[in-house]
Formats: structure tokens, sequence, C-alpha cells
């Protein structure tokens, strides 16, 4: 556990920019005017020393963690912050002894911060639940996942739930401009001039990561030597080299599901464009090819079937090829696949069957097996005891055309029609195969 006013008093300058470089009061706090915009309930808590317990979300470098060290200099109450990754019960009991102590002693209220409230499981929310239900501390979490998947029910019915979103490329400019102007926190002591284009091609590539966008600036500013007269003229080529790939705000609990929903639903909506572009996101953002290509093959099923029955054929195999082969190839494979079953004809006859005789199953009383769809050893023990019940099942080749109509269902379920063919692509065929098999012959 640490004060979050202790940086203060150590040498700022070898804390990354982005550290040093935090906003101290609202009116800097770039942005998320959802939340914190004149008279929104947040801001109006905050400025007012009345917060409750939040849990902010987001993507990375929006500034959730920022926005607490502006509460903890605003509040009057004693401030603790915790991080989720190094802290345990313990540290809790300890906190929550402490802020007993304080409100008993000194009447004094307890705010506590956890950063990456996420990686605390089951037992250490358990922990804390009690403590915030009776307002003995106030917590503000912050997460970059989705609380409603990573934070224990009962701890977020307790708790006011703000998103902040990612920071516009404006936003962003205006950060690194304060950067470069700052010569107390910022590069402002440094002589720098930057080619055209280079400040707005760090904007661009941060995807909205203030944190991402100034850990960008710094690191191409202090590896470009000064030339004359002391200038360091920062080139295009420079931030690309310093700055890397795109930065991609992409998580594995909150933007995860929104990315993947909208591969999923690109491919049933047959775009192959829209079906390229979400799966790119997908593997950049490093997710599990082997995710990607169950999805793929769930989607041929669920999406498809039997309108081209190929597309289930073609997405296992490309499974099976990606774990063979692997990357770089491995997006090729997938791309295949996605772009097959994304042209696909569509039908979802297949899931409308299955979920429909799954509720006659769940809803009516289980019918008995007609007797001549039964084991062979139903009718042993039927001629054991004498009933004289014989086999009436018809053998199917033993007719022509390898067919004959005979009761399958059950008595209670006879015209019962769980799976209806569409008109799109095979399923036609399939549709007039059924009707012709209506007329072939009687029972």
């Amino acid at each position: 556990m640490e004060n979050l006013f202790e940086q203060a008093s150590q040498n700022t300058r070898r804390s990354p920019l982005a550290e040093r470089m935090r906003p101290e009061r609202l009116i800097h706090f770039e942005e998320q005017k959802g939340i914190l915009g004149p008279g929104k309930p947040l801001r109006r808590a905050i400025e007012n020393d009345s917060l409750g317990s939040v849990i902010l979300h987001g993507p990375p470098g929006t500034g959730k963690t920022t926005l607490a060290r502006i509460v903890a200099r605003m509040t009057r109450s004693h401030f603790e912050t915790i991080n989720a990754v190094m802290a345990g019960v313990a540290d809790i009991r300890k906190v929550v002894k402490e802020a007993g102590e304080r409100r008993s002693l000194y009447g004094e209220g307890t705010i506590l911060f956890i950063d990456e409230i996420h990686r605390f499981n089951k037992a250490q929310q358990d922990a804390l639940l009690p403590f915030v239900e009776s307002g003995l501390v106030i917590l503000i979490g912050s997460t970059t996942e989705n609380p409603l998947f990573t934070v224990n029910r009962p701890l977020i019915s307790r708790s006011r739930l703000f998103r902040l979103e990612p920071l516009s490329e404006g936003a962003i400019l205006r950060v690194l401009k304060r950067a470069l102007e700052d010569s107390e926190n910022g590069l402002g002591q440094y002589k720098t001039d930057f080619q055209e284009g280079a400040l707005e091609y760090i904007a661009s590539i941060s995807n909205g990561d203030a944190r991402g966008a100034l850990n960008c600036l710094e690191m191409a500013v202090m590896t470009t030597p000064p030339g004359g007269e002391g200038v360091r003229v920062v080139t295009l080529e420079a931030v690309r080299e310093s700055c890397g790939g795109r930065i991609l705000q992409y998580d594995r609990q909150d933007e995860h599901y929104d990315v993947i929903s909208a591969f999923i639903k690109s491919m049933r909506g047959s775009d192959p464009q829209a079906t390229l572009y979400w799966l790119a996101r997908l593997i950049s953002a490093g997710e599990d090819p082997e995710f990607i290509c169950r999805r793929i093959m769930i989607h041929a099923a669920e999406d498809v079937g039997l309108a081209d029955p190929r597309a289930l054929l073609v997405a296992t195999a490309a499974s099976q090829a990606v774990e063979r082969i692997g990357f770089p190839e491995a997006r090729i494979i997938m791309a295949e696949a996605a772009l097959y079953v994304a042209l696909a004809p569509k039908s979802n006859s297949v899931v409308t069957g299955i979920d429909s005789a799954i509720k006659t199953v769940e809803d009516l009383r289980a019918a008995g097996v007609p007797d001549h769809l039964r084991d062979s050893s139903y009718f042993r023990l039927e001629k054991l005891a004498g009933s004289g019940k014989k086999n009436q099942y018809k053998y199917p080749h033993a007719y022509p055309g390898g067919y004959v109509r005979q009761q399958y269902l059950p008595d209670n379920l006879l015209d019962r029609e769980f799976y209806s063919p569409s008109e799109s692509g095979e399923e036609k065929e399939i549709k007039k195969m059924l009707e012709r098999l209506k007329n072939f012959n009687s029972y």
C-alpha cells in the first residue's frame, strides 16, 4: 500500500512522462463529459466530497487512476490505495481495521482505491463486501475489464458503475502539446521541432490511450539527438520507430466480447469486408486462434447449417490446419474459413429444430419408445415372457429407394415437426426431398 501523495516528494524526472503529466484537478481532466461534465452526478459527488462506492471501468489510458488521485486530493476522508495484483485478504483486513479505528477515534471516513480490482478473486472480494455495505470504507475500484464479468454481483450492486471512454485524437493532441510545453513535469526543457504530421501520427495510433501516447512521445523525444542550437528535430519516421504498432484497445473481458460479437454478426450478415476487418482485430490483439476457429465452426453450424453443409467441413478443416501450421500462415487459413461461411447461404433451421425438440422434451412427459424401434434385447425378454410380441421394424434398405415410411416419433408426437428446412441454399432441395418422402408410401 502507498499514499497517493508520496510521489510529490520523489524525483519526478525519473518517473515516466505519463506519470508526471497526470492532471491534478478536474478542470484539467480530458473529456469524459458523459460522467464528469458540469452538473453530472459523479462530478458533483467529487466536488462536494460526498462520493459513494464506485467502480471505474474502461480501456487503458483513459484516466481511471488519475481520477482516483484527484479524489484523493479533494476529499477530507483518509485515502488508501491497494493494487489488486500485489494485495491479499490480509491487506484488506488491515485497511478495514485501521478504518474502524479511524472512525471511532477521529470520526474520519476512509476511501479505499483498488487498482485492477478485476484481479481480486472471489474470496478477496467477499472479504471486502461487508465493509463496503456498512459504509466503513468507500470503495473506488478501477478495471480495464467489464465489471459485470469480473466483479462479484453483490459488490456491483453496492457500487455505481462509470465507464471512461477512449480519448479523441483532439484530446490526445492537447495532452501531447501540454507535455511539450510543461518545463516542470513535461518535456518543455528540451527544444523540439516535430515534423508535420508526427504528433498527429501519435494521436492516431494511440487509439484513445493517453498513457500510451505520452510514452511514445517521450521515447521519440529522448531518442532524438539534439542538432543545431540544441533543437531535437523529431521526424515522422522517428516517431514511427519509437511508437511501434498501433495501440490496440482490446481486453479479454470487455472489448473481447464486443469484437468477437462484431466478427460473428458480420459473418452472419454475409459481409466479407467487415468479416476480414474484425478477424484482423482479433488476430492483432493476440486472441487465441483456437478460440477464433471455434467461433467460425459454431457460426458454420448455427447460421449456415444445412443450407451449405460444407461450411462446417471447411471450418473444422481450418481449425485443424491452424493448429498444425501456426502463425503467420494461420491468418490465411482463418480468413478463408471465415469468408467461406460469411458468403455461404444462411439458415438457422438446425438451431430452431434442435431447440424446439429440447423444449418439447422439457415440457412434455417422456413417452415410451415405439416397440418396433426398441433394442432387440427387448424382444428376447418378451419372447421369454411368452407375450408373443414380434419386432415389426421395417429395414429401409429392404425397400425400393432405401426408404419406407414408418413411425419414428412416440405416439403423442406423431404430427410434430421440429426441423423445417428453409428456401436457402441446399435446404431448398432438402425441403423438396422431404415433400417427396411424405408421399412415397404409407405406413
